[in-house]
């Protein structure tokens, strides 16, 4: 067992932790033929840091994250921006469905400890994904709710507020070092897990356990694999 106490709520980020947040296909597919393949990996790469960069300022709704950061990155590469480009793909969004083994995971830990979202999804599209999850969530926590983004500390303050905890009473799980388990490291949060699905560098330094397969995480809580 990696914690030797059991936390009061497990977190998770949800989307590209829980959920396979397919954006890039998103986008691939709805431009089509106007992203040219030869500049694609680029284009897509830069999309990523436009939509971190709309992150960290003030708090303005999901589908306005999605519209500016694809309007820059299209005028960055020269191409012709619609606003139904970005329209078509946050209408996607609540499709997408999570990753194998998710919610037998999710399903197995709720056994031992209470589970909470948080995550910079809205709340139209939260509600539908977490349906998607078909796990128990005691609390979704969302960024309109919590008015900032991840890797905004106060999404972390808000977190703790809104759940009357210490940082020590959290285990926090993501896939992603960049927009949670830094921010929650400098908040105090001791107990991490990098659920490691390949997109992002391990950044071991943070401190947190390592895991490439969801079915381990049940597993760190002292539970048997079923």
């Amino acid at each position: 067992m990696a914690f030797d106490s059991k936390p009061k709520f497990v977190t998770f980020d949800m989307n590209g932790t829980l959920i396979h947040f397919r954006i890039n296909d998103a986008i691939r597919r709805t431009l089509g033929d106007r992203l040219p393949p030869e500049i694609a990996d680029e284009f897509l790469r830069a999309g990523n840091a436009y939509r971190i960069d709309e992150c960290m300022g003030e708090w303005q709704p999901f589908h306005q994250v999605v519209a500016h950061s694809l309007e820059r990155t299209m005028r960055r590469f020269g191409l012709a921006y619609r606003e139904s480009d970005a329209q078509a793909v946050y209408e996607e969004i609540p499709s997408w469905t999570p990753y194998p083994g998710v919610t037998a995971a999710l399903n197995r830990l709720a056994e031992a400890v209470p589970l909470v979202i948080v995550t910079n999804t809205d709340n139209a599209h939260a509600a539908r994904l977490v349906e998607n999850l078909q796990a128990p969530f005691e609390v979704v926590i969302t960024a309109e709710q919590m008015g900032v983004y991840k890797p905004r500390l106060r999404a972390f303050e808000y977190t703790f507020d809104k759940l009357g905890v210490t940082p020590d009473e959290l285990v926090h799980v993501s896939a992603s070092p960049k927009y949670d388990h830094r921010p929650a490291a400098v908040m105090g949060i001791e107990r991490k897990v990098y659920v490691d699905r390949g997109f992002e560098q391990d950044e071991h330094w943070l401190g947190y356990e390592r895991i490439t397969d969801i079915a381990d995480l049940p597993v760190l809580f002292g539970l048997p694999r079923p």
